[in-house]
């Protein structure tokens, strides 16, 4: 008799475990799609993180050629008198 009732107890359990699952491994390709652009994502922002610090790399350099290129102009100004 009480083995007939941990039985009904045990199987009772595993139907709730199952009715409980079952809604979570129905999203699992919905979440692996969700992870997979997530990963591409990640992969384009670091590829864009990239690209953009050696845009500023380039724009720090032409700046400090700019800087240099005033500095020029103001000597060869100063040497005319103007």
């Amino acid at each position: 008799m009480v083995t007939w009732i941990v039985l009904g107890v045990v199987v009772f359990a595993l139907v709730v475990l199952a009715l409980a699952v079952r809604p979570v491994v129905s999203r699992l390709p919905g979440l692996r799609r969700s992870a997979l652009a997530l990963q591409r994502r990640a992969a384009e922002v670091e590829s864009l993180r990239s690209a953009a610090e050696q845009l500023q790399a380039r724009a720090e350099s032409l700046q400090e050629r700019a800087a240099l290129a005033q500095e020029r102009i103001t000597l060869i100004k100063a040497r005319r008198g103007d």
